[in-house]
């Protein structure tokens, strides 16, 4: 993995960088394995996180080259002035085009780094609104208003659409071309089929905030090779 391919973007403030779904953003408890942030550490030496990303969330995130720019980003995170923008794709066809689900979050009393939605959690709100539908999925946008772990994840469960290959709160089950296209032969080479997407389907897509001069900025981070892939299937299937 070549860290120049991954950025999005960077400033002599700020570096945006687009995480393959699998790296962790910062160092785990136990800090075996490796994270975006000592990556960055290696080439730039001093870096601030800034806010986060699940391990297996793909997608937009940044960290900040120096205290100043650290405190000036992380304030607008947590008094929510930023737009933090999510795609991913969900079974089946959601009920409503569009809502929002404004529901208290928590940690699970008995599983550990799980969530659910309780009435004595934190506040959290997240805005959804279906791209496209394909029958046997849905491409679904998120606008998240707050930070919470888990929060689309969970959130997407409650409603009883978890997000596609979430081992967490879904059945886990990756996407294969066969279960979408009628006439799928396997190739001679192959003992088994190998999915077309086995990992979390959910991509940090754009970020909006306000840059150290009172600039405007929006990033964007391309969907992943994976789930581009997958979409192209089942537009083929849809038509």
């Amino acid at each position: 993995m070549k860290l120049d391919q991954l950025i999005i973007q960077e400033t002599n403030d700020w570096v945006a960088i687009n995480k393959p779904s699998g790296l962790l953003s910062i160092p785990d408890r136990e800090g075996k394995e490796i994270s975006l942030k000592i990556i960055l550490k290696e080439k730039y030496g001093n870096i601030f996180t800034v806010h986060r990303l699940d391990k297996d969330t793909s997608g937009l995130i940044i960290f900040a080259k120096n205290e100043t720019a650290h405190k000036f980003l992380s304030q607008q995170f947590e008094a929510r002035q930023t737009q933090k923008i999510y795609v991913g794709l969900v079974p089946g066809t959601l009920p409503e085009a569009e809502g929002s689900i404004d529901a208290p979050i928590a940690e699970h009393p008995a599983q550990n780094g799980t969530m659910i939605v309780h009435r004595k959690g934190k506040e959290a709100l997240t805005d959804f609104k279906v791209l496209e539908s394909f029958g046997i999925y849905s491409l679904v946008q998120f606008r998240i208003h707050t930070g919470r772990t888990h929060q689309i994840r969970v959130h997407m469960k409650d409603l009883g659409y978890p997000i596609v290959c979430d081992t967490l709160y879904g059945d886990g089950k990756p996407v294969l071309v066969s279960s979408l296209k009628s006439k799928f032969k396997l190739s001679k080479d192959a003992e088994e089929e190998r999915p077309i997407l086995g990992r979390l389907a959910l991509h940090s897509f754009q970020l909006q905030f306000t840059g150290i001069e009172g600039e405007a900025v929006m990033l964007e981070a391309p969907l992943p090779k994976d789930m581009r892939a997958t979409l192209q299937q089942l537009q083929k299937r849809k038509k």
